[in-house]
């Protein structure tokens, strides 16, 4: 299938899907529900590229596993997160400053993801029509970098997981794990994660491309949806977090800091 035709088609699955999280979010107020849903179907859209794709059957295999098993595992513990729970402080905040424009406002934030999913899903377009496959060396690069992003982000989300269900830690700050060396450990792996891809695509001429995807993660987690938001509701809800982040890498993993000295 011809790249723009199967581009073509990712934009219409997502799209397809987007929508009806949004149609189903009026009902439910529950906006969060898109998040599970975005990596499922970027798994997919991996998958499709995959199966898809005209480039060498060894690079095509690569990211429809490397695709779909990371949108499966993080999809789901999305999924398992935010099922009947109450929607994510982010679109909450959302519908609260946007008032009775709030459905017609998240139907454009919606768009907005499934644009940024195109452009992520440059990440498996590229090696999937290199007409030759990736050297050895790369191949295994690029399985080292996926196993160490998706296992460390799957260990990341456990450990907060596990750390949040103890009574008595609702407003507590987690230092359990990697959270002891850094304030976000899932989206550095997640950020990672995105690496897997330059590294099947060297030696294709529009490798470059697959620089944008874990560039973009990594700004949108940083500085605009993530850390952002997540930090202005934790320096509010969760006392201790303001030395927490005095002495603890905000991005990634390294041995904390020595606590400052409390003033007299």
């Amino acid at each position: 299938m011809p790249p723009a035709i199967c581009a073509l088609s990712a934009f219409v699955l997502l799209e397809v899907l987007f929508t009806a999280v949004w149609a189903w979010q009026i009902k439910s107020r529950n906006a969060g529900m898109i998040d599970p849903v975005w990596a499922f179907s970027l798994g997919a859209v991996a998958l499709l590229y995959g199966f898809m794709g005209t480039g060498s059957g060894s690079s095509r295999t690569l990211v429809a596993l490397a695709g779909a098993l990371w949108g499966a595992r993080l999809g789901t513990h999305l999924w398992r997160r935010n099922w009947r729970q109450p929607e994510d402080a982010r679109y909450r905040r959302f519908r609260e400053e946007w008032g009775p424009s709030a459905n017609v406002r998240m139907f454009w934030l919606f768009q907005l993801q499934v644009l940024v999913s195109m452009i992520l899903s440059l990440a498996f377009a590229v090696p999937s029509y290199r007409s030759d496959g990736p050297t050895p060396f790369w191949i295994i690069v690029a399985l080292s970098v996926w196993v160490i992003s998706t296992g460390g982000e799957a260990l990341a989300d456990r450990q907060l997981s596990r750390f949040g269900a103890k009574p008595g830690n609702r407003s507590a700050v987690c230092r359990d794990g990697l959270w002891r060396y850094s304030r976000h450990p899932n989206y550095f792996f997640e950020c990672m994660h995105w690496v897997t891809y330059i590294a099947l695509s060297i030696g294709s001429p529009w490798a470059w491309l697959t620089l944008v995807p874990p560039l973009l993660m990594t700004w949108l987690l940083m500085k605009l949806s993530g850390v952002p938001l997540l930090e202005q509701r934790s320096l509010k809800t969760r006392p201790g977090y303001e030395e927490y982040m005095q002495v603890t890498s905000p991005f990634v993993p390294w041995p904390p800091r020595k606590r400052p000295r409390s003033r007299v």
